[in-house]
């Protein structure tokens, strides 16, 4: 039996992702599958680029807004969600569109997941407590005692990076680079091919420019009253997933007292660009993808063409 191809349309923050996949709804009866960590959550509409109310009337949205920022939500969640909205969507004679840039959640949707053990509150608390005390540095140290693989490729600020390999180890007792390499667990098999149409720049420069446009855009909408907020609710902490996005870390820390104002704006700015290198990285390591340029004036067409062609509509 053929497998019906789904397209996912993949690209780093700012890649144009939003425009090409509205364009190609404006022309196909499509329903879109979000694939990114940040829009699951409510009340964080400014920070994470959250598609408008007109937009999302545009063409049905799923994997938005739909749980609160205190709780938390996994790749193996969103892997049975996802295939549970194709079939939903196939069922209902529209065409499902992935849209995103949450690579993580890709990766667990086409190659399974990881035998991980979950996340554990008093694990990560204890965590907290030897961070707050010693320094994220440490924690990266201690880290490349029992994980040098993955200490390797963090950087000794990576607080979340750095909390999850050790809490990893401690619930485990083994690497989580070891853990990584072993053979993923797979659901029964999909009746569909997912095919990544990647939006990736051919100048870097010109995507470090929107970003930055992109940020102060959010600033100018109220981004720092949406923080203010969130804060003001009094069950958020800097601990929590949500509020590790990026923009909303740097924002919480300014409104903290940690710095200036325009040092928050410089390291959201920074830690955007940072998380745009690690998705081109993913990326990258995709070899069956599509790529379409998303610095050519034309990129909303071309990838309209590539999702066309991919899901044959």
């Amino acid at each position: 039996m053929s497998l019906l191809p789904v397209a996912c349309l993949l690209g780093p923050t700012a890649s144009g992702k939003t425009a090409a996949a509205l364009a190609f709804a404006a022309r196909h009866p499509v329903e879109i599958v979000s694939v990114d960590s940040a829009l699951v959550y409510r009340e964080m509409d400014i920070g994470t680029a959250k598609p408008s109310a007109e937009e999302r009337a545009a063409a049905p949205h799923h994997l938005i807004d739909i749980i609160d920022p205190a709780d938390t939500y996994s790749a193996a969640q969103f892997r049975a969600d996802a295939l549970r909205l194709v079939d939903e969507i196939v069922a209902r004679g529209k065409v499902p569109l992935l849209v995103g840039g949450t690579m993580l959640y890709y990766k667990a949707l086409t190659q399974g997941l990881n035998d991980l053990p979950s996340a554990d509150a008093d694990v990560r608390a204890a965590l907290d407590a030897d961070a707050e005390r010693d320094g994220w540095p440490a924690l990266h140290a201690r880290l490349a005692v029992v994980d040098p693989s993955t200490a390797a490729r963090l950087a000794p600020n990576d607080s979340q990076r750095i909390q999850r390999a050790l809490e990893i180890f401690m619930l485990s007792g083994k690497p989580m680079s070891a853990l990584l390499a072993a053979p993923r667990s797979q659901d029964a098999d999909t009746p569909y091919r997912f095919v990544p149409i990647a939006l990736e720049p051919s100048d870097r420069a010109v995507l470090h420019g929107r970003i930055e446009a992109r940020f102060d855009a959010m600033l100018a909408h109220g981004f720092i009253d949406e923080v203010r907020a969130l804060r003001a609710r009094g069950d958020l902490n800097l601990s929590m997933p949500s509020m590790r996005c990026v923009g909303y870390r740097q924002a919480w820390e300014y409104l903290d007292g940690a710095f200036a104002y325009d040092e928050m704006c410089d390291k959201g700015v920074f830690a955007t660009r940072q998380l745009c290198k690690r998705q081109l990285t993913w990326l990258r390591a995709m070899p069956e993808r599509v790529v379409v340029d998303c610095c050519a004036e034309d990129a909303t067409e071309r990838a309209v063409a590539a999702i066309t062609r991919t899901a044959k509509v």
